[in-house]
């Protein structure tokens, strides 16, 4: 540790990414939420007939054009959308300045959430989930902090319901609700819609997963315009120039082609159940995902022992060695060929450990 590291900071833990391999060619990558599909051919053609003389200038700090589109697809107004360096810097912008009474968020959740409670000294209120890792709104009845949830939920993938998500807002119309809708898309509903009507939600999302772009980096949220206000006075005070006009130009690509969204989520849901299935025949536990992920807890070998033994096999899966999720493995939905490998990988590791 540096003696010249902030005294406030010596003991931060920063947040682990998913392994990233050097050489994707060994690797069937099933660890951290990627999508398996190119991204469109709109994104491709932009890329390949780009004018890089642009790169000489600073982008456009506002993002015009890529809120202009964000505003149609959402249809609220430009002045409630902000967007950001992925979805990570918005949230980070929203602890920065939103929880003014502190954090409150599950015990099991996006791991970005605790580091950024402490990287910002935001004082937090941690919220046990059920013993089926479903978030019971009850439990968030009287408190004041600040209310993060991730939804569909991660590592989970399980959904709260919009039905609740309102109750959640009408229960304390002064206290800000935070919905973190990375996977959304694959089969949750926004809360999107809600923000028309409570001034107290602020919604998250991604270009990561859904839209194939995590190298891109593209994040967004939608509020009432006196959030979004607020939002822009802390990005303006740290990064005006927080997206590329490469990113900005692919988003806008990204959201003009409707039907190859509309594709991959459909192929991905449909290799989601196709996994679900297998696995569970396997004797398998699953959580009833509705992301692009399934947490699973094997059969007959513990879930530590499951992910080395895959990894060994050159299939990445994530594990997260805490008390809550020690006897299970989350695994991203690849490929039709990525998930019938993963399936053969299990038999033979179930084989060989005399199951």
């Amino acid at each position: 540790m540096s003696r010249f590291l902030s005294e406030n900071l010596i003991n931060i833990k920063p947040y682990e990414p998913g392994e990233q391999p050097r050489s994707s060619e060994k690797w069937i990558k099933l660890n951290t939420n990627e999508s398996p599909f190119s991204p469109s051919k709109n994104v491709k053609n932009l890329i390949n007939n780009y004018d890089y003389s642009k790169l000489r200038l600073y982008p456009d700090p506002s993002c015009y054009s890529l809120i202009s589109k964000l505003s149609d697809e959402f249809k609220v107004n430009k002045s409630q959308i902000i967007v950001g360096n992925g979805s990570d810097e918005i949230l980070a912008f929203s602890f920065m300045g939103l929880c003014k009474n502190g954090a409150a968020f599950s015990d099991l959740t996006y791991g970005f959430y605790p580091v950024f409670s402490n990287l910002f000294n935001i004082k937090t209120k941690i919220v046990e989930l059920n013993n089926s890792f479903e978030i019971d709104i009850n439990d968030y009845k009287g408190l004041k902090e600040t209310i993060i949830i991730a939804n569909p939920n991660a590592p989970t993938g399980i959904e709260l319901s919009v039905k609740c998500i309102k109750k959640l807002l009408e229960s304390d119309k002064d206290r800000l609700v935070i919905i973190d809708e990375a996977y959304v898309d694959f089969g949750a509903e926004s809360s999107i819609k809600l923000v028309k009507e409570y001034d107290n939600l602020l919604v998250i999302g991604t270009f990561s997963k859904s839209r194939n772009l995590a190298g891109a980096r593209i994040g967004y949220a939608v509020a009432s315009e006196e959030i979004i206000a607020d939002l822009n006075a802390i990005k303006f005070s740290f990064n005006p120039y927080n997206l590329s006009s490469l990113s900005i130009d692919i988003g806008v690509e990204a959201l003009c082609d409707k039907e190859y969204f509309k594709s991959c989520i459909e192929q991905i849901v449909s290799n989601r159940e196709y996994l679900t299935n297998k696995l569970e025949d396997l004797g398998f536990e699953i959580v009833k995902s509705k992301a692009n992920f399934i947490f699973v807890r094997p059969l007959g070998i513990a879930g530590k022992k499951y992910y080395e033994r895959l990894k060994e096999k050159g299939v990445l899966v994530r594990y997260f060695d805490k008390t809550r999720t020690k006897d299970y493995v989350r695994i991203t939905i690849g490929t039709i060929k990525d998930c019938d490998i993963l399936i053969e990988m299990t038999k033979e590791i179930l084989s060989e450990v005399g199951r």
